[in-house]
């Protein structure tokens, strides 16, 4: 994507009001979780909406945005289950945090700039469904690979002290997540879909009304019509004398 293009005004005005919804999103996702419910994670429509709109780099803005606002939650022990594993492993932690949200925007961006050229709809499904696959697999495979970290905090519940690190990982930690994140984004497809085509369509109608009224201006009048004015003129005038 062109830099200057990106860079808009406008462009800047709508990612600043995603990276609000991002921030507000995923901590009150973590804020039902710390309080017992199951969280609603919305936070990868918003992600996915700016990568559709505003193209590739806006996702991986975007997502990076979303993995800080994990990383501060865990950090700072709002998040209790990424706090632990923080513990465990401060540096890796906060990595998988930060690649596996970025990496979600990107490839939400970059599968819709791909499939959007021959059909913007399924582009949009494609990346909403991509965005949940891409952001729970690295999450999986980062706790695999911390996967002596992920032990300590199993044996420290005698729920999970008895279950095997596939079950927990797989089912416990990522199972509900993943389905909650696939159906919603699944859902709203449809949805990102209108938006981000009333996006287009005001972006560009009124640089194209501009152009073509300046290239039309008020020489490109028909030659008709400037033909019956000037008769109607020459009528007016003689009836008057």
């Amino acid at each position: 994507m062109n830099r200057k293009r990106f860079f808009t005004s406008r462009n800047i005005a709508f990612l600043a009001v995603l990276v609000a919804l991002v921030i507000v999103l995923q901590t009150l996702s973590t804020l039902i979780g710390r309080l017992g419910g199951t969280p609603l994670s919305l936070v990868l429509i918003p992600v996915v909406l700016g990568a559709v709109m505003l193209g590739p780099l806006a996702g991986v803005l975007l997502g990076f945005v979303f993995g800080l606002v994990t990383a501060v939650c865990g950090v700072t022990g709002f998040d209790a289950w990424t706090f632990l594993l923080f513990s465990e492993e401060p540096f890796w932690t906060v990595a998988l945090c930060l690649v596996k949200a970025t990496a979600a925007g990107g490839a939400a961006g970059l599968l819709n700039y791909l499939i959007a050229r021959k059909n913007p709809y399924a582009g949009v499904i494609a990346a909403a469904l991509a965005a949940p696959v891409v952001n729970t697999g690295i999450f999986v495979a980062g706790c695999f690979a911390m996967s002596g970290a992920i032990g300590n905090i199993m044996a420290q519940s005698a729920e999970t002290a008895s279950v095997s690190l596939v079950y927990y990982v797989i089912i416990l930690l990522a199972g509900v997540n993943f389905l909650i994140e696939f159906a919603i984004n699944a859902v709203a497809s449809p949805a990102v879909f209108t938006v981000s085509r009333l996006f287009v369509k005001k972006r560009r109608t009124p640089a194209g009304a501009q152009s073509r009224e300046g290239a039309e201006g008020p020489s490109a009048r028909p030659l008709g019509s400037v033909s019956a004015a000037a008769v109607n003129g020459n009528e007016r005038a003689a009836n008057e004398k």
